[in-house]
């Protein structure tokens, strides 16, 4: 599966943005996708993941409640929607679609579960 995102963009702190993730080649609901960023300096961050049915929702803590992943399968995107942005969530952002599954665990939240992987999008908060 190929991997598209974009949405990426500056903006002040309070603010919201929207990122989208455009996936093609493959079956969508065949896959888990997720949101990963990494910032100046830091090592790549999970953010959140969706399941294969879009039913299941799994968020890193410290974007949960401001934050929401959602996918629409018929435009095979995904999307995340970023509300009460921080200075903190500066960072390079990155789709990715993941063969696992989630369950009352939670979604795949691991680097090496996502196979797939799209180009990242900046995303820059100011104060």
């Amino acid at each position: 599966v190929q991997l598209q995102a974009s949405g990426g963009g500056l903006v002040q702190a309070g603010g919201s943005l929207r990122l989208s993730c455009a996936a093609s080649g493959r079956t969508f609901s065949d896959y888990a996708l997720g949101w990963f960023r990494q910032a100046p300096g830091k090592e790549r961050a999970f953010v959140a993941a969706i399941s294969r049915s879009g039913t299941m929702t799994y968020y890193a803590d410290n974007v949960k409640g401001r934050f929401t992943i959602s996918r629409d399968k018929t435009k095979n995107t995904v999307y995340l929607q970023m509300n009460s942005l921080k200075p903190e969530d500066t960072a390079v952002y990155y789709c990715a679609a993941s063969r696992a599954y989630c369950s009352g665990y939670g979604c795949p939240r691991g680097e090496i579960q996502y196979g797939y992987w799209g180009q990242g999008t900046q995303v820059t908060v100011s104060s």
